[in-house]
């Protein structure tokens, strides 16, 4: 019994790697059902076994990530034994998720629009609270500093991290994360 459970599962992130990277490419809306079935060998109907549709395949593709980040955030946060230490793993947590799906972040910046309403506002919420994550630790490196200071840096490093789709591929994966935190961190650190 726990075979078809497991292979659905994997079909499933099978189907939404394959969106995420089709989307990323060609857009939402110029992708079809049956384009995205070809991406994983079966039927465009086929799909509907897993999804409802193309707006339910992208709301959970980023509420996927969405909640990926934040509790994988929360996770990195509550093992670090410093704020140091927190914010570094934050900074590598969000540096190898921008390097290893650059077409996540793709999909997120242009299709957000499409997705249904109450799925969109789970997401904002799931990224406020990422956000958040951030700023606990940031509150306690740079005491003093008001919040709405300390979330516009993270905002602000945020965009430098999720430049991937555009900065990644001149260097070698390792030398970009190495420049991504460095400059990331120095940011940081140094919030006046």
């Amino acid at each position: 019994m726990s075979t078809p459970t497991r292979s659905r599962g994997a079909r499933r992130a099978e189907i939404l790697d394959a969106a995420a990277r089709l989307f990323a490419e060609r857009g939402f809306h110029g992708v079809s059902i049956e384009e995205l079935g070809a991406a994983v060998g079966v039927s465009g109907p086929a799909l509907y076994k897993h999804f409802s549709g193309k707006e339910a395949l992208l709301a959970e593709m980023l509420l996927g990530i969405s909640s990926r980040l934040h509790s994988g955030a929360g996770d990195l946060v509550t093992v670090a034994g410093t704020p140091e230490e927190a914010l570094s793993a934050l900074l590598r947590g969000h540096i190898a998720f921008a390097l290893r799906e650059p077409y996540l972040i793709t999909v997120h910046d242009r299709e957000l629009g499409n997705v249904p309403e109450p799925q969109r506002r789970q997401i904002r919420r799931l990224q406020r609270l990422y956000v958040e994550e951030w700023v606990t630790v940031l509150t306690e490196l740079r005491p003093g500093r008001p919040a709405a200071r300390l979330r516009a840096a993270t905002h602000a490093v945020f965009g430098l991290l999720n430049s991937t789709p555009h900065s990644a591929g001149d260097l070698p994966a390792e030398d970009t994360a190495t420049l991504l935190y460095e400059l990331a961190h120095t940011a940081l650190v140094n919030i006046p």
